[in-house]
């Protein structure tokens, strides 16, 4: 029995849904197997690394009609493992099932100029911007970020794709072109001494549980490294924490959400963009926390009580992109190291900037554990 307005418990035994067959998806399904639940995929990959572990691999579009009625049937409840599941699905599947997080907060992810109007609104800081949708708002935007900054794509960028750098004035038009005339968004350069995020939980009662906030570090647009605990004040993670919390009550949010910020040479910390789900830079809580990302994915989505979230040692979280693949790194050298623990995505082709899996360096120290990622490192690239 529930009290009234309480969200009913979906204990294990109950069958979980999943929109995204990639690597998150993955991670969730094998999260929700261990804790005794059944897992249904929609993906239309039929290689899809989710797919290769769930009870039941529904392989069509994210948009077929007959496929989300049938994952409405099976499934008790229903998330996302990627924020561009077109939102419209995520409201059908909820005339059956229970949805989490809900179309509206995905739909707001998928827009960067509603996130940012979103994050304002919620009291975070911004960098400057300005919508660029033609040539008609070229001169407005370039006046409301006075200088150098970068135009992106409103919708469906991601790991450093669907942006232009832009210099002056005269370059606008040419970054709006290259981009293909979409919807854009101009953002102002700012002064930057790092980058953070947090990752927390919120469950349905809202309440919130905040993993330790993670630095990270970037290659070619692509998250390198995340180095935990962030190397920061305690009144910069206080800051990006109340300001995550303001944005996932701000969209009544149930399920995971990640938040980047920049940390800027004043110690002023500054929305960048968030994800209505479990992070890159949240891995290390697989092998570093008492409950992981993807067990709290599970514990919000089914109503449950969120997990500790507590860090239990210091860790560096190393991405493994397919230019490592020749073709296969040696993993015996990776695995040489006992503090070292590697996950692999199961994908069947390595491309270069394709992430392929993750490795977690834990040591007594911090020091030690940056000393062993930078050390496991460079004998995978040495190898090549």
């Amino acid at each position: 029995m529930t009290a009234a307005g309480q969200t009913p418990l979906l204990l294990p035994g109950a069958t979980l849904g999943v929109l995204g067959g990639g690597q998150l998806g993955r991670m969730f399904t094998l999260a929700a197997r261990v804790m005794g639940y059944r897992v249904v995929v929609l993906d239309p990959d039929a290689l899809s690394p989710a797919g290769q572990v769930a009870d039941i691999h529904l392989k069509a579009d994210y948009t077929d009609a007959v496929a989300l009625m049938r994952m409405g049937e099976l499934c008790d409840a229903v998330t996302t493992e990627f924020e561009n599941v077109p939102a419209r699905s995520l409201e059908t599947l909820a005339h059956r099932c229970r949805v989490a997080p809900g179309a509206a907060a995905v739909s707001v992810a998928q827009d960067r100029l509603a996130e940012k109007d979103l994050a304002r609104r919620a009291g975070c800081e911004t960098a400057l911007y300005a919508p660029v949708s033609g040539p008609d708002d070229m001169a407005s935007a370039w006046a409301a970020i006075d200088g150098p900054g970068l135009l992106k794509t409103r919708r469906l960028g991601y790991d450093g794709k669907g942006q232009a750098r832009v210099d002056g004035p005269d370059g606008l038009a040419a970054a709006h072109a290259q981009l293909g005339h979409v919807p854009c968004l101009l953002e102002g350069f700012l002064p930057l001494e790092r980058e953070i995020s947090v990752v927390l939980a919120r469950n349905p009662a809202g309440e919130i549980a905040f993993f330790p906030v993670a630095e990270n570090r970037h290659r070619q647009g692509i998250l390198d490294v995340s180095i935990v605990p962030a190397r920061v004040t305690d009144e910069v993670a206080g800051s990006a924490r109340r300001m995550a919390a303001g944005l996932a009550g701000s969209l009544e949010y149930v399920g995971v959400l990640a938040v980047e910020f920049f940390v800027l040479a004043d110690g002023r910390v500054v929305f960048n963009e968030m994800a209505p789900r479990p992070h890159n830079s949240g891995h290390y809580t697989q092998d570093a926390c008492v409950t992981d990302q993807f067990q709290q994915q599970v514990r919000a989505l089914c109503g449950l009580a969120l997990g500790d979230a507590r860090q239990l040692s210091p860790v560096v979280m190393v991405n493994l992109l397919g230019d490592v693949w020749r073709p296969e790194p040696r993993w015996d050298l990776l695995l040489a190291h006992p503090g070292i623990k590697l996950h692999l995505y199961g994908k069947a082709e390595a491309r270069p900037g394709r992430k392929m899996g993750h490795f977690n360096c834990l040591a007594p120290s911090l020091e030690e554990a940056i000393a062993l990622a930078e050390t496991a490192r460079l004998e995978l690239e040495i190898d090549r």
